[in-house]
């Protein structure tokens, strides 16, 4: 697994999870794997990064050895989704600051954009999760 890329994501919130399956669904060469942060893996792994403290709101990205959190991490998942998406990695240029800004502010109100429950993953969705 060491050349898979690890989303790590809040479990509890529908619009992490779409985006969860929005990259399962672009994910070229299947080359991301998805867990919780809450998950025992999840816990396992932030421990192993120093990323104990980070909250719910923060995706991270573990990509071999360095981890990448909020807007880094989402825009380095971009870089390797099909179609246009890897053209999102020009905003890497934008300060951080200001992309974790408009990063926080979305995160600030995930829990409401998407109010349905989430669909269950099945079949090869489902063996692409580490926990």
């Amino acid at each position: 697994m060491q050349n898979n890329k690890i989303v790590l994501f809040d479990g509890d919130c529908n619009f992490c999870n779409r985006s969860v399956q929005f990259i399962y669904e672009r994910d070229k060469n299947g080359v991301f794997r998805f867990a919780s942060l809450q998950s025992p893996k999840g816990i396992e792994l932030l421990s192993q990064f120093g990323l104990t403290n980070i909250g719910l709101s923060t995706l991270v990205l573990i990509d071999g050895e360095k981890a990448y959190t909020k807007s880094t991490g989402a825009l380095r998942i971009c870089g390797y989704l099909k179609s246009g998406w890897p053209m999102m990695k020009v905003f890497l240029l934008v300060p951080t600051f200001i992309r974790n800004w408009v990063y926080d502010g979305v995160a600030k109100r995930r829990k409401s954009i998407f109010k349905d429950k989430c669909a269950v993953p099945t079949g090869e969705f489902k063996a692409r999760f580490i926990d």
